[in-house]
């Protein structure tokens, strides 16, 4: 009896193993935009969301403006760009399958990744092996680029099979002719890859503290969290962006329903390895803190909390080291299946966790299926009552339960139709998982013949995605459009701030008063563009060429002379000029006449060699300089006039009338 026993318990184990091995492959770690994935679950697609476990059959869509990248199990990344598709066929220890049926697919496969990789298309597969890295492009009529940047690949047709070496590419057309040239220069997809590759490589001290195991994911450790050292546990790690005071693990994201179990999905972009692997403690003067597992005893989990649920509420609590996780599947040996087992009730009052401040959390059941907001009024601490169920909840899951994240997308982002006619199991049937460089993935069991190729010594041009219009449209906004005269007035402003108001009732005066030989100055002048009669405008349109900017007119200030902007300072700033009565009223010789007065015994003469003056040509010419040019002068004549004895020659008494003119 107890053989039979312990052979039903190995066999509910098997399943545990299988699920819990294939759940913690492969992930989403890191979208942008409204991506989509289609799982057996879901039957439909949903949005998706970071930290999602992916298995075999899962689809992904990366519409436009999106884009995703899939972390694999042993330091492979898979992205995908906008208007991208990726069907996941095969998750195998040594090799993966993918399919993809148009759309940009880049791939690192780094040193010690994984042994293979085949990426099929509609119209040929390719295949790529340890420390590589490759891009495919294919168009929505199937044709197909190849490139490889590191490493090398293989890609066949029907037609064959060809090696595609670093640095090359390898164009199949839709009509089956194809050629291979060198890679053109790296454009925004791939250097935002090559790029993301270096940070993720970036990994300081997290690899000293973390297991073998865990290495590919230390960036995510180093980037978002520093390791301290806890006298129980040894360094432990914790998060250095916590986002409130009641901050607690498991508690930004919500419990999915994947392959017949809740799986815990995180919205933290570092709440993977922390979620899924190792226990939690809350340490005095460091707080919650990670305490990674053990090297060689790494066992990836749907989430390590103990759970107690009623018909009303569902609770957990993150257990600490040495505890153990209870759930249906093996999770290594600190855990127990419970598909045939029961669970003591005493154990959950055992859990360290439990006594922290704000560990527990709470939600109503309504909150837990469906997402909807709704309060579990509950005063003592759940796990001190007798009246609950232990374990993972037994609650049947509502469609809401099986989407990651709860949110509509739009319908223009939806997958094409193309995309979501094709299927994962006819791609299966027809497409094999073929490692052997020499196999043949349209031929198994046959070996296949060398394609024909036409080798070219330049780059071609290849199929890469053009930007989304949206974009094209925004740039070409952007550009200066040419615009009407109407348009292009109110825009032109000197600077200085001046009401637009004022500009606009001066036009009307300056053609009254400004002389006929300045208007085709101002013609040529952009600026001044308000203040000149329409006839005008209508001219100077025809000097701008089109397509330069309408606002600032380079090119009429480069013809137009110097003189030609001095008139038009000179009316605008009566406007600014401070009010009449701050100045005596007169000409502006008025003032002067007051600083010339000591000889105040000749004020006859004054008046008298202004007509005189005026009849030489000579003089004429002096008296326009003399204000600029000789102010400086008659005040030292100034001081030495009245010491001059009278009578002096006729000399001493011309200085004296120059005196009492200026």
């Amino acid at each position: 009896m107890k053989i039979f026993r312990t052979l039903a318990l190995l066999l509910t184990l098997m399943p545990g193993v299988a699920f819990s091995a294939e759940l913690g492959v492969a992930r989403i770690s890191l979208i942008r935009g409204d991506v989509q994935i289609y799982t057996e679950d879901t039957g439909e697609w949903v949005p998706a969301s970071i930290n999602m476990p992916l298995r075999e059959g899962d689809r992904i869509w990366a519409p436009e403006g999106g884009r995703t990248e899939i972390q694999i199990e042993g330091g492979v990344y898979v992205r995908l760009d906008a208007n991208t598709s990726l069907d996941i066929l095969a998750l195998q220890e040594e090799s993966f399958q993918f399919y993809t049926a148009g759309g940009h697919v880049y791939i690192n496969n780094r040193r010690g990744g994984i042994e293979h990789i085949q990426v099929d298309t509609p119209l040929s597969s390719v295949g790529c092996y340890d420390n590589s890295l490759i891009m495919i492009d294919v168009a929505e009529s199937g044709a197909t680029d190849a490139s490889v940047i590191k490493g090398y690949a293989y890609a066949e047709t029907r037609e064959g099979k060809s090696r595609i070496e670093a640095g090359k590419t390898l164009h199949i057309m839709e009509d089956g002719e194809v050629e291979i040239s060198p890679i053109g220069p790296p454009d925004e997809w791939e250097r935002w890859n090559l790029k993301r590759d270096r940070k993720l490589a970036e990994a300081g001290e997290s690899r000293r503290y973390l297991p073998d195991e865990l290495d590919p994911y230390a960036y995510e450790m180093e980037e978002y969290g520093r390791w301290v050292y806890a006298p129980a546990y040894g360094y432990v790690w914790t998060p250095r962006l916590t986002v409130s005071i009641g901050w607690s693990p498991y508690r930004i994201g919500r419990w999915c329903w994947i392959g017949g179990h809740y799986v815990w999905v995180s919205y933290e972009p570092w709440g993977w390895v922390p979620y899924h692997y190792g226990r939690w403690a809350f340490v005095v003067n460091i707080g919650w803190c990670w305490v990674p597992p053990v090297a060689g005893a790494v066992y990836w989990g749907p989430g390590y909390v103990g759970w107690v649920y009623t018909p009303t509420y569902v609770a957990w609590v993150p257990l600490s080291p040495g505890e153990i996780y209870y759930g249906y599947g093996y999770y290594g040996p600190w855990s127990v299946n419970i598909t045939n087992v029961a669970v003591d009730r005493t154990v959950i009052r055992n859990y360290r966790n439990v006594s922290v401040s704000n560990a527990v959390t709470t939600v109503h059941r309504d909150t837990f299926i469906r997402g909807t907001k709704g309060e579990a009024r509950i005063r003592e601490n759940p796990f001190r009552r007798g009246d609950v169920s232990v374990g993972p909840p037994a609650i049947k899951p509502d469609r809401a339960t099986r989407m990651p994240v709860i949110r509509s997308i739009p319908p223009a982002k939806r997958p094409p139709e193309r995309v979501r006619r094709t299927s994962v199991e006819q791609i299966r049937r027809e497409r094999k998982v073929i490692r052997e460089e020499r196999g043949s993935v349209f031929r198994p069991g046959r070996p296949t013949g060398e394609l024909p190729v036409i080798r070219r010594e330049e780059p071609r041009r290849g199929i890469r995605i053009k930007p989304p219009q949206s974009l094209e449209e925004q740039n070409r906004q952007m550009r200066p459009q040419p615009q009407r005269p109407s348009e292009r007035g109110p825009e032109i402003i000197r600077g200085r701030p001046i009401p637009p108001a004022t500009r606009e009732v001066e036009p009307r005066r300056q053609p009254e008063t400004a002389p006929a030989p300045q208007v085709p100055q101002r013609r040529e002048a952009p600026r001044p563009k308000t203040i000149r009669p329409e006839g005008e405008k209508g001219r100077e349109i025809r000097q701008q060429p089109s397509g330069r900017p309408t606002v600032r007119g380079v090119e009429g200030t480069k013809q137009q002379p110097a003189p030609a902007v001095t008139p038009k300072v000179i009316r605008e700033r009566p406007t600014m000029t401070p009010p009449p009565s701050a100045f005596p009223a007169g000409p502006k010789t008025t003032p002067q006449r007051p600083a010339v007065t000591p000889p105040q015994n000749q004020p006859s003469p004054q008046p008298a060699p202004k007509p005189e003056e005026r009849g030489k040509p000579a003089p004429a010419p002096t008296k326009k300089k003399e204000p600029h040019a000789q102010k400086p002068a008659p005040t030292e004549q100034k001081e030495k006039g009245p010491g001059e004895p009278p009578g002096k020659g006729e000399r001493g008494e011309e200085k004296g009338k120059k005196q009492e003119r200026e």
